[in-house]
């Protein structure tokens, strides 16, 4: 089984209340004082000026912060600002958990941003770390002084892509652990290209791959991810509103953002710009990295 392969692997203030909108419902997180318990995330912090918000990289599911190195290097060198960048729970060197909800992803983030004294910060989130980034926004929105939500929407998405699928050929992919980092590459991109066509999407599942004790293994809790699935797809559980400046950057056609999710969205994020990037695909700091950052330092500046 693909279970024993794995051998870590171990990556206030007011509120505003709106009217209840159709597939919008309110979290248990925010209803009570006891809410799923955080766990420590692993996490890398470059140093910048105090004084200029932080900014804060969320990776999407199956990936890990490796994924934004680049980008948080080049964000801390243009803007001086501080930049984190974590793996979130089941994912890179965090601990891994049977809870794989929002809420609980959220309260991992709130505790890291408590240890480190950072606040507010700029929250940057692709795919589920966007969807973990909005749940902080509409619970926390003092922490959250900036929001940018990369190709996915807080409503479920009846067309999205069967993006579990992928756990699939990961359970049964079997590089010979003799195999360069780059011939490991190599046999990964051609062993899914017959079923993941998007090249971008292979090189990102690839940053998930490492070399341990001479085996290939995946920093990737798939399991836990699996049984969640359907709460991972859903709709945010949570009702509320996040006054501040938000960005929602998607591909001209996405399935994980269509542009008939707008109205409801900008009653969860009133401050909302909605920006196109042409032909970037899902994984849009991968197939389109110049327009990605632009987008993201013009929406800070």
């Amino acid at each position: 089984m693909w279970a024993r392969n794995w051998r870590y692997i171990s990556w206030g203030s007011s509120r505003l209340w709106i009217s209840p909108i159709r597939g919008v419902r309110r979290s248990l997180a925010t209803l009570g004082s006891s809410g799923p318990r955080p766990v420590p995330l692993s996490y890398k912090l470059l140093d910048g000026q105090d004084a200029l918000p932080p900014v804060v990289f969320l990776h999407g599911m199956f990936s890990n912060k490796n994924i934004f190195q680049a980008e948080a290097k080049t964000l801390a060198q243009q803007t001086g600002r501080k930049v984190l960048i974590m793996d979130a729970r089941n994912h890179g060197e965090s601990p891994h958990s049977p809870d794989c909800s929002y809420e609980a992803m959220s309260a991992d983030l709130q505790a890291l941003l408590q240890k480190l004294g950072l606040g507010p910060c700029v929250l940057i989130g692709h795919s589920m770390g966007g969807k973990t980034a909005m749940m902080v926004a509409l619970q926390k929105p003092e922490l959250v002084e900036r929001l940018v939500s990369v190709d996915i929407s807080p409503l479920v998405t009846p067309n999205m892509p069967d993006v579990f699928k992928i756990i699939r050929f990961m359970k049964y992919l079997n590089i010979p652990g003799d195999l360069s980092h780059s011939q490991a590459f190599k046999f990964l991109d051609e062993y899914l290209e017959p079923f993941v066509t998007d090249s971008s999407i292979r090189q990102y599942l690839f940053n998930s791959l490492v070399r341990i004790d001479g085996q290939y293994v995946w920093k990737v809790n798939g399991e836990n991810l699996q049984q969640q699935k359907h709460q991972l797809l859903d709709t945010l559980q949570i009702q509320g509103v996040y006054p501040g400046h938000a960005l929602f950057l998607r591909d001209t056609h996405s399935l994980f953002l269509p542009s008939s999710h707008y109205p409801k969205i900008k009653l969860l994020f009133p401050e909302v710009q909605f920006q196109n990037i042409p032909d970037s695909g899902h994984i849009t700091h991968i197939k389109k990295p110049q327009e990605f950052m632009d987008s993201i330092l013009s929406f800070l500046s």
